[in-house]
This record gives structure tokens, sequence and C-alpha cells, in this order.
């Protein structure tokens, strides 16, 4: 069996993809911030010394850390790589075709370094040397970017997500966010360390126009068991959800999807923002959104490949029936109701579990973390006051590729 397989949510964490912020970030302006789906500026330096602190505790914990840019330089080095991402993302229909190909011949003559740089830092006109005929080029303005900056691409977990013995390449909601996809598409492909390997793509590798059939790895959580829990949030949908269970099923590497509907917000863009498991039965929780209340349905495989889908009274029997355990102990967001709603902003219930009971969190969130500490958690901090602006903790900005079981 290919060592690529994430067995849960808490089971030992073996390796994990993470993208330390640079380039992107230094493009990102109070202008353009929200464009680009930030709420605010970050000092660059100071996130990444924040970025290389998580690292660092993640090797401490004995989990192997790949970074994205070493990852994509070395695809680039793959000639049949670097031509199917020039192409994918410097399209015919995205630049006009005078100006596509000379942009291509351009990018095609970089250091494979410098062009992994660019494409997921981003370049404006002003840095840009050549100067085409294309109509394009003339109406831009010299602080437009030619390539935009890819600052999201920070949090790891959405733009791909591993599910036991294979990986969906997720159709992101947002455009600001879906040429993120296109890299982990050329990596998992072309990268000495997937091609080759047996594993499984479920979804979102092929050349399509996904439509309405969103989802985003922060809505995804591998339960174990053979369950997955995903979120219906702003930036996951129902058809995205269903394509995926399909194809889980099909290939026999889930028995059971539990759905649960959220409310469509930015606070709580993904379902990891207000909910996260530690310990085999043990999750941390924001109340205020997280509830019995909350629509929950089940997707089981039927015959001839069709699926059956059934409305469950709560999430919490959903759940207990899915990890078969008795009853699951709920921890929920720390402090007074303002201090509660400020934490779970900065991410208190978005925490990575790096073995059962032990999670990796933000050390602004006091309330919340001693909450933690009392119900036996362990909790490994790391400075965010950077880091948590772009609105994610440690569970967002890391992609488990290789994780035990319960």
């Amino acid at each position: 069996m290919s060592t690529l397989y994430v067995g849960s949510e808490v089971g030992q964490l073996r390796r994990v993809l993470l993208n330390r912020p640079e380039r992107a970030l230094t493009h990102l302006t109070p202008s353009n911030c929200h464009e680009l789906l930030f709420d605010d500026v970050l000092a660059v330096e100071a996130a990444g010394v924040e970025h290389d602190a998580f690292a660092d505790t993640l090797r401490s914990q004995e989990v192997e850390v790949l970074l994205l840019h070493d990852l994509l330089v070395e695809t680039l080095a793959v000639p049949e790589a670097k031509s199917w991402l020039l192409e994918t993302q410097i399209s015919d229909y995205r630049y006009g075709p005078i100006f596509a190909d000379e942009l291509k011949i351009y990018l095609a003559e970089m250091d494979n370094e410098h062009l992994a740089s660019i494409l997921l830092g981003g370049l404006a006109y002003s840095e840009l040397p050549i100067k085409t005929t294309s109509i394009l080029q003339k109406m831009s303005r010299p602080l437009d970017f030619v390539i935009e900056p890819l600052p999201n691409h920070l949090f790891t977990r959405d733009t791909s997500c591993w599910v036991y013995g294979g990986v969906s390449l997720n159709p992101m909601m947002k455009p600001a966010r879906q040429r993120e996809t296109n890299h982990l598409r050329a990596i998992y492909r072309w990268h000495p360390t997937f091609a080759g390997q047996d594993f499984i793509k479920y979804f979102g590798d092929e050349d399509l126009h996904y439509d309405n059939a969103n989802i985003e790895g922060g809505d995804v959580l591998v339960i174990g068991n053979g369950a997955v829990l995903v979120g219906i949030s702003e930036r996951t949908t129902p058809q995205g959800v269903e394509n995926l269970a399909a194809n889980l099923f099909k290939t026999g590497q889930a028995s059971q999807v539990i759905a649960l509907d959220l409310p469509k917000h930015r606070s709580c863009m993904h379902l990891d923002t207000v909910m996260t498991h530690m310990d085999v039965d043990t999750f941390s929780v924001y109340p205020e959104i997280i509830s019995d209340k909350l629509d929950t349905w089940r997707l089981t495989a039927a015959p001839e490949g069709k699926m059956q889908v059934e409305k469950l009274p709560n999430y919490l029997t959903a759940l207990e029936s899915a990890l078969d355990v008795d009853k699951l102990n709920i921890i929920t967001t720390g402090g007074d109701n303002y201090e509660a709603e400020r934490e779970q902003w900065n991410d208190a219930n978005n925490v990575l579990t790096v073995k059962p009971g032990v999670v990796i969190g933000y050390e602004r969130n006091v309330y919340t973390n001693e909450k933690y500490d009392k119900a036996g958690i362990e909790v490994l901090t790391i400075p965010g006051n950077e880091l948590g602006r772009g609105r994610g903790g440690a569970r967002c900005m890391s992609c488990p590729i290789e994780r035990d079981g319960i």
C-alpha cells in the first residue's frame, strides 16, 4: 500500500504539506486584500517567522514537513509538467492569444526557482519587461497584476485533501483561489514523491469546468472508521459533497459521508473554523454555530453505484455511531461570550491534531487553550499575530498527506 494515506484526523501525523508565506504577501495592500480574500495586510517577515515556528513544532513531533514552493520548483524541473502548467495557467482565454504566447515564452525562460515564486506570488505589469501588441497589456495599469498573487495558498488544507487512500483536487469556489488547484494537480502528477505512486484521485483532476460542484478541504474531516464529515458551507456546495461521496463509495474508500449544513457566512467559512477533531471521542466546537439544530444527512453507498441519503436527528448521534463511542466529549470555545467570539475569529477551534490528544494552536487563544488543557488535551502553542489575520489556524495551514487511522 502507498504511504500516501490519511486514515483519520487524530492518528499520528507523519507527513504534511505547508506553504511558507512569501512573495504573495508582499503584493497584499489595503485596496486589494479583500478581493484576494484577506481581511488585513500582513507583516511579511513576521508572518514568515511565525510560519517557521509552526513548521518546527511539527518537526519536533516527528512530522515530515513538505513545503509547497520546493515541491513546485522540483515539479517544474520535469519538462512535461512545466509546459502543462504554463499552458494551463497562461491560457489564451485568460490573456488573449497574443499576450499568452509572449508571456509563456518569457516565463519558460526563467529558472524554476524564480518561476515558482512568480506562479505563487504574482507579477505586476510594472515588473514585466516584455512589450507586446496585446490590447490587454496596452489597457492595463502598472500596478495591475499580470498574474494575481495567491496569498491563500498559505492554507494548503483547502486546495487538495487526502481522504483515506486518495486525494480530492478541489474545485475552489472563489476565482481568487481557483489557480491554486492546478499547482497541486501538477505536483501530484509529476513530482517524484507522488508520480507513479498508487493513490486514487477522487475528484477535480480533469480539465473541466466543475460548475457548481465546489469543495474545499477546510470542510472535510476524515474522522476515521471509513467515515467522512463534511460541512456544506460558504465554499462547499451540496453538489461538491455528493460528487466526492460518489467517488469515495465507488472506490470503496469510505462507507459513509455525514454532511452538516452550516450558515453561509465568513466567520464560519469552513467547518474546521468552528469544529475540529482532537481525540477519538473529543471535538472542539464553537457552540454559536455548531448545535444539534443543524440539518445533518448521512450518505451511504446503495446497489448499482447509487447513493442513499437519509436525514439524521442531529450531528452528535451521527458521529457517535460513526466513531463507535458511547458519548462524545465536546469542548466549547473558552471565555465569556465576547471572548469566545473573539477567539473563534482568531481560530481557537481550528487546531491541528498531531496525535491523539495533542494539538497545535495559536498562543493568543488563552481561554480556549486553557479549556483544552483542563480537558486533558495538550496544546502546543505557536505565535499567530500575523498569520491569524488571514483567518486560518494550524489546521487550515496544513495538508496532511500521511496519517495513521484510529
